[in-house]
């Protein structure tokens, strides 16, 4: 949560005034930006381009717990997984929107704190702001940001292009996210219980960084662009691998084999899972917020990018009657199941 001796009063600016003071420093980067904040609406012009939107909704209290985010990696967190749902299409994302629900416990002080966190993301990305909306909330901060995007009509990616015999593929590693909220979600109960005890943390900075600052993977669309390789199917790993494989295969009409010795998992992941009495393959399938690229290619592609330490093949599309399966380290045949996050099971 935030602390700060210094607060300002939100109702002293007024909405336009808060708008004004939380938005001022943030730069217009593209051409495609004709108009920004300041307006009616945001003016975007894309030159003939495939113009991509997605929207995410943030609630606290659902999707995040002040007792142990910082507000800063929150405003972060919220642009970059919302970023993430364009690089999924095989786009680049250019602009955000950032709507925002404060209750009356959110001085001043707090709210620039997430700007910053939004500001760091867009510097990092190269993301224009060009609106939003605030709002007072009775149910606790509240954050939606909509990212707009382009890409070639050629270069999109759908996820309902995978083909019998497709490669499968999926960036960086899996599991993280998900194991670390598992440390804070401990430390926080031993600290309820005494608020005396410090955090432990200490040796888990990655997988702490895995959920609180998650990266989306705009150098693998850029990889996959120097490569020549357009992916028949793509999607964000948000809800879990199993989920999101099977979103692929519904939409395609296909069946799949992973193979779990193929699965990326860091060994930091995997020790502390274990620690946890957690079993990490369990975490990789069904933990979801890691927010990696998976996507399936063509056989033929397998050459330009099997060298690449950061891609991992874990597996193959197959017709739909074979089913969906995982192969386990002992050859045990398991079939996939979606067990990662519903939005609507509370």
């Amino acid at each position: 949560m935030f602390e700060n001796k210094e607060r300002t009063d939100i109702a002293l600016l007024g909405e336009f005034g808060l708008i004004k003071h939380l938005t001022d420093n943030f730069k217009i980067r593209h051409e495609s930006s004709t108009k920004g904040i300041g307006d009616d609406a945001a003016v975007l012009n894309f030159d003939g381009k495939e113009v991509l939107i997605s929207t995410d909704l943030l609630l606290e209290g659902i999707h995040f717990d002040l007792a142990y985010v910082p507000l800063m990696h929150l405003g972060y967190k919220a642009v970059q997984v919302n970023l993430s749902d364009i690089y999924a299409m095989n786009g680049i994302a250019t602009q955000i929107t950032v709507s925002i629900g404060l209750s009356s416990k959110f001085p001043l002080e707090a709210v620039e704190e997430i700007y910053k966190g939004i500001e760091l993301a867009c510097n990092k990305f190269n993301i224009d702001l060009v609106g939003g909306d605030t709002s007072t909330s009775k149910q606790g901060l509240v954050i939606s940001v909509t990212s707009i995007g382009y890409a070639d009509k050629k270069d999109i990616c759908y996820r309902n292009g995978a083909g019998e015999g497709d490669l499968v593929c999926v960036s960086g590693d899996l599991g993280g996210a998900y194991v670390g909220l598992q440390i804070l979600e401990r430390e926080k109960l031993i600290f309820l219980e005494n608020p005396n005890i410090q955090p432990d943390l200490e040796g888990k900075d990655y997988i702490i960084e895995r959920q609180l600052k998650p990266e989306g993977r705009r150098d693998i669309v850029d990889l996959l662009a120097q490569m020549e390789i357009v992916p028949t199917a793509m999607i964000d790993v948000s809800d879990g691998l199993a989920s999101e494989i099977l979103h692929i295969c519904q939409q395609s009409e296909k069946g799949v084999t992973l193979y779990e010795e193929k699965f990326p998992i860091d060994p930091l992941t995997y020790e502390t899972a274990r620690e946890l009495g957690l079993d990490p393959t369990v975490c990789a399938l069904n933990g979801g917020e890691d927010y990696e690229l998976l996507f399936t290619i063509k056989q033929s592609d397998y050459a330009k990018l099997k060298h690449d330490v950061d891609i991992s093949v874990i597996g193959h599309i197959t017709d739909k009657n074979s089913g969906c399966k995982m192969i386990s380290k002992s050859d045990n045949v398991h079939e996939l199941k979606a067990q990662g996050w519903n939005a609507f099971k509370l």
